[in-house]
């Protein structure tokens, strides 16, 4: 079988939570030796955030599959020999410690560039390196706070944050594809770089669409929960069964077939209060009660096959337990087992697929269970650096 696209690259990670460790898994799908340094001890804090799964975190096993765990004392003496032989080796190195320690433990991207021009750095921060904001906290829900996501999320009554550590992704998601095209650009120029990436910046990047809207609107858009601000239909309908299902009618053939297939109501369409996009948003209210009328005259199965009929767009509102036995994934066949310290779980298959190659899926370190290996294959000695406390 032919290799995958990063086979052959070496990633060294100081790192740990969410958004770094996300970058590097997504490296290590892709093919990428991930050689993961953990502290002595306790190693990523994001492997004691729960244990839910078997007893292991469901971040940690979420977010570290396919890499390799070192421990090693960052601040001991024999740590500085032994992360310039491993970056002597590496491709990338990625790290999200707090501004200004990596440079103060020798590891700050211009110092280990210097006599490494073809390796590229990706530092991952809360706010990047400069600006008044460089040395707060940046905990996924304050960044959701200081990037308006929280005043755009939730319902007209109560903001909320989102569900998902969306800061924390989407930095590790800029994270990855500027690696990957920093890694492309090196098979150009042989020379490498230095990237940063900021959960902030990211977040407020996610965010255009609202500051769009708010800058030039003059008004921010409101909270609507599962509805929309600037589209209507649009959102989480009730049948008469308690069925829950979720219409995204978002332009005016839609809405003619919404209206016939749908509701029924063809004279919707030249009603001046729905005629319009513009129009249905500002008589929303009126537009949800009557449509919510019909709908409860109806069953879940009748009113998605009235939908199905019409091609107009929905989908079931469904809970975790249904994500994980939904149809599409299981037509798919998009889970596979992995291994971890406490036996084999379920994980879906990466989103990247690469045709004729099959996915990466080694398993779930345990703490410092490469140490011994990792560290003998680069010329130390493991068992005399565990005595000397480094490892």
């Amino acid at each position: 079988m032919p290799p995958l696209p990063l086979d052959g690259v070496t990633v060294v990670s100081c790192e740990q939570a969410v958004a770094a460790p996300l970058a590097t898994r997504h490296l290590a799908d892709l093919g990428a030796r991930v050689l993961k340094i953990e502290r002595p001890g306790g190693g990523d804090f994001a492997r004691a955030y729960d244990e839910t799964v078997h007893g292991l975190s469901s971040h940690f096993v979420w977010l570290n599959r396919s890499k390799e765990s070192v421990t090693l004392d960052l601040k001991s003496d024999a740590a500085p020999a032994i992360m310039a032989r491993l970056l002597d080796e590496a491709d990338v190195f990625v790290q999200n410690f707090a501004p200004g320690v990596a440079e103060r433990l020798g590891l700050g991207a211009s110092e280990i560039r210097a006599t490494r021009p073809r390796l590229i750095t990706c530092s991952v921060s809360g706010y990047g390196s400069s600006g008044p904001y460089r040395d707060a906290k940046a905990y996924d829900l304050l960044i959701q706070s200081e990037a308006g996501l929280v005043s755009v999320t939730g319902t007209e009554a109560e903001p909320a944050k989102s569900g998902i550590p969306a800061a924390d992704i989407g930095a590790g998601m800029y994270a990855f594809s500027g690696i990957l095209s920093a890694l492309y650009d090196r098979e150009r120029t042989g020379v490498g770089t230095e990237l940063e990436v900021s959960l902030f910046d990211s977040l407020v990047e996610w965010m255009g669409f609202p500051l769009y809207y708010a800058g030039y609107g003059g008004t921010p858009p409101p909270r609507t929960g599962t509805s929309h601000a600037a589209i209507a239909p649009y959102g989480t309908f009730t049948a008469g069964d308690g069925t829950e299902l979720v219409l995204a009618v978002q332009n005016d053939r839609e809405w003619a077939a919404f209206c016939e297939h749908a509701v029924e109501r063809p004279a919707w369409v030249r009603d001046e209060r729905f005629a319009t996009g513009s129009a249905r948003v500002a008589h929303r209210a009126e537009l949800e009660a009557e449509i919510g009328t019909i709908f409860a005259s109806l069953t879940g199965p009748q009113l998605e096959e009235r939908l199905t009929t019409g091609r107009i767009a929905h989908a079931r509102r469904r809970e975790l337990p249904d994500v994980l036995a939904h149809p599409q994934l299981t037509a798919r066949d998009r889970f596979a087992e992995v291994g971890t310290p406490a036996g084999p779980i379920r994980a879906t298959l990466p989103p990247i697929t690469v045709p004729g190659r099959a996915p990466r899926m080694d398993a779930v370190p345990g703490l410092g269970e490469h140490t011994d290996t990792v560290l003998t294959e680069f010329g130390f000695d493991a068992e005399a650096l565990r005595r000397q406390g480094a490892v």
